[in-house]
């Protein structure tokens, strides 16, 4: 039966996969700003900023999403999450400002090598801490170490031991490597250089090969670090088919990438990462903090949820095709563009 919390989870849901496709990518662009190297660096960090900068900003409408359903939908959670779990919060938060920040003034600010470099140095940190600090977000919720009174809302908690933990900080660096993967892959076909592209090739075969590091070192610590995870994943009816095509699709996509086979690798991409963040809302479900937190313990009564739904179908209606839009525009076939690092000049690859 489809309870009006089920709908309101199956949203943010989503809304968390659209947002890891989109803005993890933006991510992981500043990743591979961070590690641009060789003769090419210029031109692959132009290449990065042209591809992020028509889109970035919109692109965390979906992690407001998120947050906005989670205060007023499931009031006791939201408390409980931003309770034990501030100072990951508040540095995502912080990388998320400092990125944006850094990726405006290095274009606008004086135009030297120091004064690149500086900003530079700062978009790729802030592109780092940030879906770092989301993974262990989603880590320690899911670990089983934070308590709450369900009668009281009291969080038992020392600000600490929740999220600094081996099981929260893989899933952070996991979640990394997705952001660095989905980025690699998008910017093999935001250039018709060659040259650039087999850059890029190389950087999405290496973030694969660390993607599956991370997702079988994730595993193991799950056994002490989110029993209750672990179980879900490894005994239930649909974890091992789910698994197993998990699985296929990454191999197939790491032969897509292998054989240049670019917009195929584009499309199994983000179907790879879209079953890995629905498997884990999968095995999550119904807990919304485990183990204490379930979606049907803290949501708030059906006056508010039903209006949110309502609120929701018409956002849904007015939000998609302005994306729709957005991304036809800036992201069409007809609008790739073969700028050279002589063609923006040498400092100019960060826009607004």
């Amino acid at each position: 039966m489809l309870t009006l919390e089920f709908c309101i989870a199956g949203v943010m849901l989503i809304s968390l996969i659209i947002y890891v496709l989109t803005g993890g990518a933006d991510f992981g662009g500043g990743i591979w700003d961070l590690f641009a190297t060789g003769p090419r660096a210029k031109s692959q960090r132009a290449l990065i900023t042209q591809a992020i900068a028509p889109i970035w900003e919109a692109n965390h409408v979906w992690l407001i999403v998120i947050v906005v359903l989670l205060f007023v939908a499931f009031p006791v959670a939201f408390a409980a999450i931003s309770t034990a779990l501030h100072i990951p919060l508040t540095l995502m938060l912080i990388g998320i400002v400092l990125r944006g920040s850094a990726f405006v003034f290095r274009t606008y600010d004086v135009q030297s090598d120091t004064t690149h470099r500086r900003w530079s140095r700062v978009f790729a940190i802030g592109s780092v801490i940030t879906p770092v600090m989301l993974g262990v977000t989603l880590g320690a919720v899911a670990s089983g170490t934070i308590h709450v009174d369900i009668e009281t809302g009291f969080v038992d908690t020392d600000f600490i031991s929740a999220w600094l933990a081996p099981f929260p900080f893989a899933i952070g660096f996991f979640t990394l490597t997705l952001c660095a993967l989905l980025a690699a892959v998008y910017l093999t076909l935001e250039t018709d250089d060659p040259e650039l592209q087999e850059d890029f090739r190389r950087r999405a075969l290496i973030a694969a090969v660390s993607v599956g590091a991370m997702a079988g070192l994730s595993f193991i610590l799950s056994a002490d670090g989110a029993p209750t995870i672990r179980r879900g994943l490894a005994r239930a009816s649909w974890s091992i088919p789910f698994q197993v095509l998990t699985g296929a699709v990454a191999v197939w996509a790491i032969w897509t990438i292998w054989n240049r086979q670019f917009r195929l690798a584009r499309r199994l991409v983000p179907i790879q990462v879209t079953l890995i963040v629905f498997g884990w809302g999968l095995a999550q479900y119904p807990s919304l903090v485990t183990p204490d937190l379930t979606f049907s313990n803290t949501a708030a009564p059906d006056t508010v949820l039903r209006p949110v739904l309502i609120v929701l179908g018409i956002g849904i209606v007015l939000l998609v095709p302005a994306f729709w839009y957005l991304y036809a525009v800036f992201k069409g076939a007809s609008r790739k563009t073969e700028q050279t690092e002589e063609e923006i000049g040498p400092y100019q690859d960060g826009s607004a």
